[in-house]
Protein backbone atom coordinates (compact mmCIF):
# COMPACT_ATOMS: atom_id res chain seq x y z
CA UNK A 1 0.00 0.00 0.00
CA UNK A 2 1.30 3.45 -0.87
CA UNK A 3 1.75 5.92 1.98
CA UNK A 4 -0.97 8.58 2.10
CA UNK A 5 -2.27 11.43 4.21
CA UNK A 6 -5.46 10.37 6.00
CA UNK A 7 -6.27 13.69 7.67
CA UNK A 8 -4.77 17.07 8.54
CA UNK A 9 -5.41 19.13 11.66
CA UNK A 10 -4.38 22.44 13.18
CA UNK A 11 -5.41 24.72 16.01
CA UNK A 12 -4.32 28.26 16.86
CA UNK A 13 -4.64 27.56 20.59
CA UNK A 14 -2.59 25.38 22.93
CA UNK A 15 -5.04 22.55 23.53
CA UNK A 16 -4.68 18.79 23.41
CA UNK A 17 -6.82 17.95 20.37
CA UNK A 18 -6.79 19.73 17.01
CA UNK A 19 -9.83 19.98 14.73
CA UNK A 20 -9.55 18.29 11.34
CA UNK A 21 -9.18 20.63 8.37
CA UNK A 22 -9.69 20.27 4.63
CA UNK A 23 -6.08 21.32 4.14
CA UNK A 24 -3.08 22.75 5.98
CA UNK A 25 -0.23 24.87 4.67
CA UNK A 26 3.37 24.28 5.76
CA UNK A 27 5.99 27.05 5.80
CA UNK A 28 9.69 26.14 5.70
CA UNK A 29 11.41 26.63 9.03
CA UNK A 30 8.18 27.49 10.84
CA UNK A 31 5.52 24.76 10.71
CA UNK A 32 1.77 24.75 10.06
CA UNK A 33 0.11 28.09 9.26
CA UNK A 34 -2.44 28.92 11.96
CA UNK A 35 -1.17 26.30 14.42
CA UNK A 36 -0.13 27.15 17.98
CA UNK A 37 3.25 25.43 17.41
CA UNK A 38 4.19 27.59 14.39
CA UNK A 39 7.59 29.23 14.83
CA UNK A 40 11.35 28.81 14.59
CA UNK A 41 11.77 28.48 18.38
CA UNK A 42 9.98 26.17 20.82
CA UNK A 43 6.24 26.65 21.26
CA UNK A 44 5.49 23.75 23.62
CA UNK A 45 4.60 25.60 26.82
CA UNK A 46 6.76 23.59 29.24
CA UNK A 47 9.77 23.93 26.93
CA UNK A 48 9.22 27.67 26.50
CA UNK A 49 9.26 27.99 30.31
CA UNK A 50 12.68 26.26 30.44
CA UNK A 51 14.33 28.06 27.50
CA UNK A 52 12.33 29.99 24.90
CA UNK A 53 15.37 30.28 22.58
CA UNK A 54 15.58 26.53 21.80
CA UNK A 55 15.00 25.63 18.15
CA UNK A 56 11.53 24.28 17.42
CA UNK A 57 12.11 20.60 16.57
CA UNK A 58 8.37 19.96 17.00
CA UNK A 59 6.90 22.12 14.21
CA UNK A 60 4.78 19.27 12.83
CA UNK A 61 3.37 16.22 14.62
CA UNK A 62 2.76 13.15 12.43
CA UNK A 63 0.78 10.14 13.63
CA UNK A 64 0.12 6.83 11.91
CA UNK A 65 -3.55 5.83 11.51
CA UNK A 66 -2.55 2.26 12.27
CA UNK A 67 -2.21 3.38 15.92
CA UNK A 68 -5.89 4.36 15.96
CA UNK A 69 -6.73 0.88 14.66
CA UNK A 70 -4.65 -0.64 17.47
CA UNK A 71 -6.26 1.62 20.06
CA UNK A 72 -9.75 0.74 18.80
CA UNK A 73 -8.91 -2.93 19.43
CA UNK A 74 -8.11 -1.93 23.02
CA UNK A 75 -11.45 -0.17 23.45
CA UNK A 76 -10.43 3.44 22.75
CA UNK A 77 -12.49 5.52 20.31
CA UNK A 78 -9.91 7.97 18.98
CA UNK A 79 -10.60 10.11 15.91
CA UNK A 80 -8.16 12.01 13.67
CA UNK A 81 -6.92 15.13 15.44
CA UNK A 82 -7.83 13.84 18.91
CA UNK A 83 -4.18 13.23 19.86
CA UNK A 84 -3.05 16.65 18.62
CA UNK A 85 -1.35 15.54 15.42
CA UNK A 86 -1.10 17.79 12.38
CA UNK A 87 -0.80 15.00 9.81
CA UNK A 88 -2.25 11.50 10.09
CA UNK A 89 -0.66 8.98 7.73
CA UNK A 90 -1.41 5.44 6.60
CA UNK A 91 0.92 2.94 4.97
CA UNK A 92 4.20 4.14 6.46
CA UNK A 93 5.90 2.92 9.65
CA UNK A 94 6.77 6.34 11.05
CA UNK A 95 8.28 4.91 14.23
CA UNK A 96 10.80 2.81 12.28
CA UNK A 97 12.20 5.75 10.30
CA UNK A 98 15.63 7.05 11.27
CA UNK A 99 16.22 10.60 12.43
CA UNK A 100 16.73 12.91 9.47
CA UNK A 101 14.30 11.07 7.17
CA UNK A 102 12.61 13.46 4.75
CA UNK A 103 8.99 13.00 3.76
CA UNK A 104 7.73 14.73 0.65
CA UNK A 105 3.98 15.14 0.98
CA UNK A 106 1.66 16.01 -1.88
CA UNK A 107 4.60 16.37 -4.26
CA UNK A 108 5.85 19.66 -2.85
CA UNK A 109 5.80 20.06 0.95
CA UNK A 110 8.65 18.38 2.80
CA UNK A 111 9.31 17.65 6.47
CA UNK A 112 12.36 16.19 8.17
CA UNK A 113 11.78 13.81 11.08
CA UNK A 114 13.50 15.07 14.25
CA UNK A 115 12.34 12.50 16.80
CA UNK A 116 9.56 10.84 18.72
CA UNK A 117 6.67 12.47 20.50
CA UNK A 118 7.06 11.69 24.18
CA UNK A 119 3.64 10.68 25.55
CA UNK A 120 2.53 12.73 28.54
CA UNK A 121 -0.16 12.78 31.23
CA UNK A 122 -2.51 14.71 28.93
CA UNK A 123 -3.21 11.39 27.18
CA UNK A 124 -4.75 10.03 30.38
CA UNK A 125 -6.65 13.28 30.90
CA UNK A 126 -8.17 12.74 27.43
CA UNK A 127 -8.97 9.05 28.02
CA UNK A 128 -7.99 7.15 31.20
CA UNK A 129 -5.40 4.48 30.42
CA UNK A 130 -4.47 5.95 27.04
CA UNK A 131 -0.87 6.72 28.02
CA UNK A 132 -0.18 3.07 28.86
CA UNK A 133 -1.90 2.05 25.61
CA UNK A 134 0.57 4.10 23.51
CA UNK A 135 3.61 2.67 25.30
CA UNK A 136 5.05 -0.79 24.81
CA UNK A 137 8.27 -2.78 25.36
CA UNK A 138 10.41 -4.52 22.74
CA UNK A 139 11.96 -7.99 23.19
CA UNK A 140 14.89 -6.48 25.11
CA UNK A 141 12.60 -4.51 27.43
CA UNK A 142 13.24 -1.12 25.84
CA UNK A 143 10.40 1.39 25.94
CA UNK A 144 8.52 1.91 22.65
CA UNK A 145 6.74 5.25 22.29
CA UNK A 146 3.89 4.99 19.76
CA UNK A 147 2.45 8.54 19.96
CA UNK A 148 3.92 9.63 16.63
CA UNK A 149 6.91 11.55 15.39
CA UNK A 150 7.88 15.20 15.29
CA UNK A 151 9.34 17.06 12.32
CA UNK A 152 10.53 20.40 11.00
CA UNK A 153 9.39 21.85 7.70
CA UNK A 154 12.13 21.96 5.04
CA UNK A 155 9.91 22.91 2.07
CA UNK A 156 6.54 24.60 2.28
CA UNK A 157 3.33 23.66 0.54
CA UNK A 158 -0.29 22.64 0.93
CA UNK A 159 -1.23 19.23 2.32
CA UNK A 160 -4.66 17.61 2.18
CA UNK A 161 -6.16 14.17 2.81
CA UNK A 162 -5.35 11.75 0.00
CA UNK A 163 -1.94 13.27 -0.77
CA UNK A 164 0.85 10.76 -1.35
CA UNK A 165 3.95 10.56 0.83
CA UNK A 166 7.44 9.80 -0.51
CA UNK A 167 10.21 8.71 1.87
CA UNK A 168 13.87 9.71 1.51
CA UNK A 169 16.16 8.09 4.07
CA UNK A 170 19.27 9.96 5.23
CA UNK A 171 22.73 8.68 4.38
CA UNK A 172 23.93 5.90 6.69
CA UNK A 173 24.64 5.37 9.47
CA UNK A 174 21.00 5.73 10.50
CA UNK A 175 20.17 7.02 13.98
CA UNK A 176 17.19 5.67 15.89
CA UNK A 177 14.49 8.14 16.79
CA UNK A 178 14.65 9.53 20.31
CA UNK A 179 12.12 11.75 22.08
CA UNK A 180 12.33 15.46 21.23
Amino acid sequence: MAAVVVSVSSCPFHQFSKPSQGRIVLVAGLGVVGDAHLGPTVRHRSRVARDPTQPNLRQVHLLHAELLDELANKGFAIAPGDLGENIMTRGIDLLALPSGTRLTIGGRAQVEITGLRNPCQQLNDFAPGLMAAVLDRDAEGNLIRKAGVMAVVTAGGEIKPGDGIEVELPAPPHCRLEPV
